[in-house]
């Protein structure tokens, strides 16, 4: 008998897997699989779970927000066996699973792990870590890990925006002074914000620019917008990057499978909407091809 390995994080988004668990592990059972179900007790349980007890398993399948899904990825990266991953998207923004087609309605993305397909997913490193979708740094990125669990809970996407705003108010307009390595290509600049991804979906946004992105093509998309002189810009410089446009007095835009990036003074970043450590030296590389995920048939 098939053997699948479950793994839930309850707390994620409004904790709606506890009305749809049954039905979930009912799906697996009548797909003939010998189902494993943990849910997880702690910060990195799924990666360390994996980890340990992944290679037992035809298949393994989480269900939590992106941040789970994060932690199972580096579980499957260590593991370091092809085994497909299957996706059951349960938290707040759940950017990948839009990127990937994975429907928000978790029975069916529970079918969509019996009856999809397997696409061979690239991943990035960075430094000794690594992301699912985006590594970001500079206003607005602490948000999603500094939004209280509860607060993500009922006011979801809102939260966020509102965190931002606040930080906004709050005068949190220093630049970051930072180098970064693409190719050939070297700047040196002041910035406000800055990420590198591979998703059709940042934030819960979805932007003309990331019309594009290939989840397989083994480059991400990396955006890195400058720090205005007058604050009013921002504004601007906001809408011109959520309307696909690129300010080029503002915004500097690559698609390339590896950036470089220092700084003289540590700069946060997050990785998949959690916090990524405070680094002067980030190295990012797309790991092309770097696990099967269970995405929906075409």
């Amino acid at each position: 008998m098939k053997k699948l390995l479950f793994l839930y994080n309850a707390h994620s988004g409004r904790e709606k897997i506890k009305n749809k668990l049954v039905a979930i592990i009912d799906i697996f059972a009548k797909a003939g699989y010998e189902i494993t179900v943990h849910p997880t007790q702690a910060k990195d349980d799924a990666a360390n779970t994996i980890i340990s007890e992944g290679e037992r398993y035809d298949t393994i399948v989480v269900s939590g927000g992106d941040g789970t899904l994060d932690e199972a990825v580096r579980g499957m990266i260590a593991l370091g066996k092809n085994i497909p991953l299957g996706y059951i998207p349960a938290g707040s923004t759940n950017d990948f699973a839009k990127s990937m087609g994975i429907s928000s309605n978790m029975t069916k993305a529970a079918e969509t792990v019996i009856y999809g397909e397997t696409f061979p997913c690239d991943i990035g490193s960075f430094n000794d870590s690594s992301f699912v979708y985006i590594a970001a740094f500079g206003i607005l990125t602490e948000v999603s890990y500094e939004t209280k669990q509860q607060i993500k809970n009922v006011f979801g996407h809102m939260a966020y925006v509102l965190e931002g705003v606040k930080s906004i108010g709050m005068g949190n307009f220093k630049p970051i002074e930072l180098t970064i390595t693409v190719g050939d290509r070297v700047i040196k600049d002041s910035f406000i914000y800055g990420m590198v991804s591979n998703s059709s979906s940042v934030g819960g946004f979805k932007s003309p620019l990331f019309k594009e992105v290939q989840l397989d093509d083994g480059k991400f998309e990396g955006i890195f917008v400058r720090y205005p002189e007058d604050p009013t810009d921002l504004n601007a410089v906001l809408a011109s990057l959520i309307a696909g446009e690129p300010d080029a007095e503002y915004m500097y835009y690559f698609k390339a499978s590896e950036f470089s990036i220092t700084s003289e003074e540590p700069v946060s970043w997050t990785l998949d909407g959690e916090n990524g450590g405070h680094h002067t030296d980030v190295h990012i590389k797309n790991l092309k091809h770097a696990i099967s995920i269970i995405k929906p048939s075409k």
